[in-house]
């Protein structure tokens, strides 16, 4: 399922070929950003009955079981009331929180938890939250957000101190006004911003965003890789030209290019980056070189796996890209979960 048109959006191809990713500058009204706060296309018809637990991995069919058991008590609970009056403490905790390594079907669990639960929700990664907080204003955000029943927030990390006491003051904000949350992530409650910033100095907002919760955790092997060979032998650069001119709606970019147009994208609008795309093509795949740039291309991976693009490429493997010593870095879950997603489009891709 294609991520939806807009009107800012380029053509991915045009009558002189494929058009580029670095071509574009994406613009994302308040109002878009609102009304796509739901799953995205990969996960647009997930259920609890199409996840398929490990069956040597008991805590994923726990995690279905107690994420079944929280959306009854969402379809149960009796209406809420306006975000301007206090509701009644609802039954239950505020919130579970997903815990697990990267490809063991948490974003599918929380996506399933949000087809069953009854509206108004709300469902985004934590960069989208906190670009909607950005675009509408504090207050605006948590007027939108508390006539919500549930709230879902995958990718939940904590990069920087802003984010933890912006993110903390809102959600406290939603839990009053009796909105229940779920959230994903590959790190414990109480130990994000770990290895990333001085999360010491942060701790009684680290501690209040972890007491909203009930940590479920999730253990297993990546799904995308079971029994599976290494990353796929990547094209050469005429193979990769070749395809973006043959594929409808591809895209075409040299690798380099492409990082250092995302340093002008708010990486909110990367998804809208990718409008209209079907596949990407990139010739010059390189090491990257910086935590920065390498951080928005996780991002940019995330954006192209939600919406199953399959993606050509020249240069080095994908499992190549981050270095040993990123690979070691308070980063590394996110960079293992940009690989493990990279090189399952790269596979998509030889189909």
């Amino acid at each position: 399922m294609p991520a939806a048109s807009h009107p800012d959006a380029i053509a991915a191809t045009t009558a002189a070929g494929p058009a580029a990713l670095a071509e574009r500058r994406p613009s994302v009204p308040a109002e878009r950003l609102v009304a796509e706060m739901v799953p995205p296309p990969r996960f647009a018809g997930v259920s609890f009955g199409s996840y398929l637990p490990d069956p040597t991995q008991p805590s994923q069919f726990e995690a279905v079981r107690v994420l079944e058991g929280f959306a009854a008590g969402l379809t149960a609970a009796a209406p809420k009331r306006g975000w301007f009056r206090k509701a009644a403490a609802p039954a239950g905790p505020a919130g579970v929180y997903l815990d697990g390594g990267y490809g063991v079907g948490k974003t599918h669990l929380l996506a399933s938890l949000w087809h069953a639960a009854p509206g108004p929700k709300a469902f985004g990664t934590f960069v989208e939250l906190t670009n909607l907080v950005g675009a509408l204003g504090f207050q605006q955000a948590v007027r939108t957000l508390s006539d919500h029943k549930l709230l879902c927030i995958d990718e939940f990390e904590l990069d920087d101190p802003g984010d933890t006491v912006l993110v903390s003051t809102l959600l406290s904000r939603l839990v009053e006004a009796g909105v229940k949350l779920a959230a994903t992530s590959n790190t414990l409650p109480e130990k994000l911003g770990e290895g990333r910033f001085a999360a010491t100095d942060f701790m009684r907002e680290i501690q209040g965003l972890s007491a909203h919760f009930t940590t479920v955790r999730i253990d297993g092997q990546d799904y995308r890789h079971r029994g599976l060979p290494a990353a796929p032998a990547p094209y050469t650069d005429a193979e990769v030209t070749q395809r973006a001119a043959t594929v409808p709606g591809a895209s075409l970019d040299d690798f380099p290019t492409l990082l250092a147009h995302l340093s002008a994208v708010h990486p909110s609008r990367y998804g809208a980056l990718l409008d209209n795309v079907h596949a990407v093509c990139l010739r010059g795949v390189c090491p990257v070189e910086d935590q920065s740039t390498a951080l928005r291309l996780v991002v940019l991976a995330d954006r192209m796996y939600d919406r199953e693009l399959p993606i050509t490429a020249s240069g080095i493997p994908f499992d190549q890209v981050f270095s040993d010593e990123m690979l070691k870095g308070g980063y590394r879950k996110k960079y293992l979960r940009a690989i493990s997603r990279l090189v399952a489009l790269a596979r998509d891709s030889a189909k």
